[in-house]
């Protein structure tokens, strides 16, 4: 094999190897960064991770928030309607965060098997329409089920 040969065979096994590299620290980097989403139901049947963060959905069960003496820390059950969890929130809570509405909480799970939320985001109303899609069904000729504000 010729030099030059020689030196183009180690810069492309050079540019192989550094592509391959940093493709492969990309992969791991996101795949740590990954937060997957559960419900209750996948929670109580263990298929959640003990040991790193991720998210939790459901609505917050009717009669289950509590407060702490300190006022920020409250504990409150999440359902999907067919299993629910005990979830434990230090911090404010955001403004549409009530009881029966849907919530998405990012934590992790305790020793004793409570999620510990480090952040909750409650969700809009499911049922939300935008005044222009009802207006639309109304002209349309189908009833709307919301009451929708026209002035906007």
């Amino acid at each position: 094999m010729s030099p030059k040969r020689k030196q183009r065979l180690i810069f492309v096994s050079v540019i192989v190897l550094g592509i391959g590299s940093a493709s492969a620290l990309a992969l791991m980097a996101f795949r740590e960064n990954l937060l997957f989403f559960f419900s209750p139901s996948q929670l109580v049947a263990g298929e959640a991770p003990t040991s790193r963060e991720f998210r939790l959905g459901g609505l917050v069960v009717d009669g289950s928030l509590t407060r702490e003496a300190d006022g920020l820390t409250v504990h409150f059950d999440l359902t999907d309607t067919v299993q629910t969890a005990t979830v434990v929130y230090r911090g404010l809570l955001p403004d549409l965060f009530r009881e029966g509405q849907g919530i998405v909480a990012k934590g992790q799970l305790d020793p004793k098997g409570t999620f510990v939320a480090s952040e909750v985001l409650a969700k809009h109303d499911e049922n939300y329409m935008p005044p222009e899609v009802a207006e639309a069904l109304e002209n349309a000729g189908v009833p709307s089920p919301h009451i929708t504000d026209k002035s906007q």
